[in-house]
């Protein structure tokens, strides 16, 4: 053999050398984990399309997948931690799971089982197969690979074939007829007999879009409110981009005299003018990095009644994320309530037509005071910090809360005070008074108990400043003199609350009570930072399952909701010898029917 052809060999022999994978004595452990799992309904047959939503310990969503033809998915690269996994799938009962323990190496195989009452995930031993470089448990991965795919799929190029694709996916929607009172603690639209929709899409794979809507007749007159709102979202680059959204409203409201004298409540049941309001809100949010989100943004509002309002809303919020130590989060809000920040609870696209319904039916707060209208605004600066430990939930909170022209319920005749400091209420017989301006300042401190996967415990305390009048105090003869009667003193709060969930009928059950001074009324603080607020008396929420019919492709549920059922939180006043309540938290009754599909 030559000298040159020895070189070459040699040079060969290098690199097969230097490509060759390195050899170690125990290997090196991998450090994260996976969760993966089949989606199958009750008869074993495999689903495909379901949405899976992997939560981490903050129930914070972080990835989302849909099942493939066979019903499998998979979640890799998990950082040791505790993990939930949600299940939706239409026509189904949605399924969740908490506390899964995923270690550094291993393989969490869930079993899931979709029913349209009660399903269940089970949790076993990922299989393995020794020998084998691939179980046939993740063969599927390389089917939904979008590296793979074209190499998989090789297909004859033709100038007469086109790629189709579904121009409208994810679509959900929801259906609620109802009836019963309104709900004054929060301003809402809510009629005595209405109709509410919602309807939630995908265009062209990246858009997301929601439609929701509610139309029905006043229970304080039978006169008709309608209410629409759309929100619309664009990802980017695998990112969601800022959510837009537009809301409108026109409530009739009921025995108002005409323009010769547009302040006199008469008391009747014929339509006076309208109040008509639009609000255009923008929330995007900003990753500064690992640990820190930054979500902000504004709505503009436009109020009409009598008179022309309009008004900037300015709101943010940061979260910055200790990993097992917590999440602290402080946010700050002007003007009308942050709806954005309250229905966009966690960062998720995820569609919940209940939290845009929600939003939906608050209504601006509005009053008359000397004959002028006047609108509620708010100043909110809070902190809060939320902790999990196992099963276990903590949460404190600190607020400094400014409001302007609060607007209460007043339960009186309607010779009580002058018409001009009086608004008939949208949501019952009773009227809306200017108490006029105050400021308070609270702290708030939660735990929620997960006892199981069907029921949870809660337990919130907290103080801040309570409207209150003395009971010697003189008979006022003015409104303004109504206003010199209320005065504010810190008072203490505590709320027991417990959901649960009925095996066998899937019968969802949330009841709290709520205790403070019977002899003040204590304001409602609308939390940023938290999901824990507190309440009024004693309230149940009922929502049933109910058996499928075989014409409809969707699932349907009764609910009833009974508010404040002992009627406390009532602030008695007294004005030229007669006798009033003023409250923010009327007991209510409402019953309905929901479709979702």
């Amino acid at each position: 053999m030559s000298v040159r052809t020895s070189t070459i060999a040699l040079s060969l022999l290098t690199g097969f050398v230097g490509l060759a994978p390195e050899g170690h004595a125990g290997g090196v452990a991998p450090l994260s984990g996976e969760v993966l799992g089949e989606v199958r309904n009750s008869a074993g047959i495999a689903q495909m399309g379901a949405s899976v939503m992997i939560y981490n310990r903050y129930d914070k969503l972080i990835r989302q997948a849909l099942t493939n033809d066979s019903g499998k998915f998979i979640f890799d690269a998990l950082t040791p931690d505790i993990y939930s996994v949600k299940v939706i799938l239409a026509s189904f009962a949605p399924v969740f799971q908490r506390n899964i323990s995923v270690a550094a190496g291993s393989e969490n195989m869930l079993e899931i089982h979709l029913a349209s009452i009660l399903s269940t995930i089970e949790l076993l031993p990922a299989s393995a197969s020794k020998g084998a470089l691939m179980t046939d448990d993740w063969k599927w991965v390389l089917r939904t690979s979008q590296a793979t795919r074209p190499v998989l799929r090789i297909l004859p190029v033709s100038s007469s074939s086109q790629s189709h694709t579904a121009t409208f996916t994810e679509t959900t929607g929801m259906l609620k007829v109802s009836a019963g009172d309104g709900d004054s603690i929060s301003g809402t639209t809510a009629q005595d007999l209405g109709t509410a929709f919602a309807l939630a899409t995908v265009v062209n794979g990246s858009t997301h879009v929601r439609l929701s809507g509610n139309y029905g007749y006043m229970a304080n007159s039978g006169l008709p409110t309608a209410g629409f709102r759309t929100t619309y979202a664009r990802d980017k680059d695998g990112e969601s981009g800022p959510q837009m959204s537009l809301t409108v409203h026109q409530v009739s409201f009921p025995g108002l005299a005409g323009s010769a004298n547009p302040n006199a409540y008469t008391g009747g049941d014929e339509s006076g003018p309208a109040l008509r309001t639009v609000s255009l809100g923008v929330l995007d949010k900003l990753d500064v990095n690992d640990q820190l989100r930054l979500e902000y943004g504004a709505h503009y509002d436009s109020v009409a009644f009598l008179e022309r309002l309009n008004y900037m809303s300015p709101f943010v919020r940061a979260t910055y994320d200790l990993g097992e130590n917590g999440v602290v989060r402080v946010a700050f809000s002007s003007g009308l309530p942050a709806q954005e920040l309250i229905a966009h609870e966690g960062d998720t696209q995820a569609v919940d037509l209940n939290q845009d319904l929600a939003a939906l039916a608050m209504l601006p707060r509005i009053s008359s005071m000397g004959g002028q209208t006047r609108l509620q605004r708010t100043e909110n600066l809070e902190i809060g910090y939320k902790l999990v430990r196992g099963s276990r939930k903590y949460a404190v909170a600190a607020y400094s809360e400014a409001i302007a022209d609060a607007a209460y319920s007043l339960s009186a005749s309607g010779r009580f005070l002058p018409s001009t400091d009086l608004l008939p209420d949208l949501d019952s017989r009773n009227y809306l008074f200017d108490t006029g301006d105050y400021q308070t300042k609270g702290f708030s401190a939660a735990v929620t108990q997960a006892v199981g996967d069907h029921v949870d415990l809660t337990l919130a305390a907290g103080r801040g400043a309570a409207l209150v009048t003395d009971p010697g105090a003189t008979s006022a003869e003015t409104a303004a003199d109504v206003r010199d009667q209320i005065h504010q003193k810190q008072r203490a709060w505590a709320t027991m609350r417990a959901s649960m969930t009925i095996p066998g009928s899937g019968t969802h059950v949330v009841t709290s009570y709520g205790w403070t001074d019977p002899r003040s009324l204590m304001p409602v603080h609308m939390s940023l930072t938290g999901d824990t607020n507190q309440d009024e008396g004693w309230n149940i929420m009922v929502r049933q399952p109910l058996p499928r019919v075989w014409c409809l492709h969707g699932r349907l549920e009764a609910t009833g909701e009974l508010r404040n059922a002992l009627a406390q939180g009532y602030l008695p006043l007294n004005a030229d010898g007669q006798h009033a309540v003023l409250t923010n938290s009327p007991r209510v009754l409402r019953g309905g029917l929901s479709f979702l599909f």
